[in-house]
């Protein structure tokens, strides 16, 4: 029997009755009909906390990696849960919704959570608005409303760190005029996890201002940053940044090796293109090769030269036109 004709109820009797829910059958809960959505509420109260995370667990990483899920109708209830892991699971899981009805709950659970993982994955999801808004995908008075409740939690002077961290970084996709100060605030007084989140949030803001104090940290003796530079390198975009992160190709942490190739990919200049093709030409560099064919993908992408010649814009009759 192929996995989408087994009945519902028996999808959930394995997801919750099998010794391990088997994650194959997770799918099944995405784009649920409001029949089976009910069912699924009804099974899912009665469960244990630990079999609930699990599920949850599956939901949220299948989002992460898979783009035609759509887990949300589930995820918002989930919201709610008794369970902090649950909770977890489900903020994380919504990283990329455009539903503004998960605005207020995520909020809520930012600002009133008793877990603090909990409230500093809530601050992270709002990023994702905030830029939505940027990109005028959202209207601008939900965006105002999530940056404000993101810069309380940054000015508070309570707030758990990690909170304010979180909070800090979503902000750096805002255009507000307090962003700038917020940034300089934590690179210049922050400790060095609050220096990492402000490079984070530098990168985000896309604006070149920040690109000598990012280049400057390519050279931090702590790895995180040097990673973090890399990446708020490539957002940035700036060709000024090329010298510095084809030096740290020569990292000895991959991780910023690899950062370091996806920014160059962003960049996309003659420079970095000639950096990212010399990497699939040495064998050497075998664990950096997929991200470099990627990168050199994003770099042809991104330099398409549409020949406009094609179009006639002497004769702008209709029938030329189609």
């Amino acid at each position: 029997m192929e996995r989408d004709q087994i009945p519902f109820s028996e999808v959930l009797d394995r997801l919750f009755s099998d010794r391990r829910a088997p994650v194959s059958l997770v799918y099944r809960l995405s784009d649920m009909s409001p029949e089976e959505l009910v069912a699924f509420e009804a099974r899912w109260a009665a469960e244990p906390a630990e079999r609930r995370r699990v599920v949850a667990r599956h939901m949220a990483d299948i989002s992460e990696e898979n783009y035609v899920v759509d887990f949300s109708p589930i995820l918002m209830r989930l919201l709610q849960d008794s369970s902090a892991e649950v909770r977890l699971a489900a903020v994380e899981g919504l990283w990329d919704t455009s539903n503004t009805g998960a605005v207020a709950p995520i909020i809520d659970l930012m600002e009133g959570d008793a877990d603090m993982r909990v409230r500093a994955a809530a601050a992270s999801c709002l990023g994702h608005f905030v830029l939505m808004c940027e990109w005028g995908q959202i209207q601008e008075s939900i965006s105002g409303r999530v940056v404000n409740a993101l810069a309380q939690q940054y000015e508070a002077d309570g707030t758990a760190e990690n909170v304010r961290r979180a909070s800090l970084e979503s902000l750096g996709n805002s255009a507000d005029s307090r962003v700038r100060g917020y940034i300089d605030d934590a690179y210049e007084h922050g400790d060095d996890v609050m220096q990492i989140s402000a490079v984070y949030a530098m990168g985000r803001t896309s604006d070149s201002r920040w690109s000598p104090i990012v280049i400057q940290e390519m050279e931090n003796p702590d790895e995180e940053m040097r990673e973090e530079a890399a990446r708020a390198a490539g957002h940035i975009g700036s060709s000024d940044a090329v010298e510095q992160l084809i030096a740290l190709l020569e990292d000895d942490e991959l991780p910023v090796q690899l950062a370091a190739v996806i920014a160059l990919g962003q960049i996309g200049s003659d420079e970095a293109y000639e950096a990212l093709e010399a990497i699939l030409n040495d064998e050497d560099a075998f664990e950096l090769h997929e991200a470099a064919e990627e990168a050199i993908e994003e770099v042809e992408w991104l330099n398409v030269d549409l020949d406009m010649k094609i179009f006639d814009w002497e004769d702008d009759s209709d029938e030329d036109f189609e």
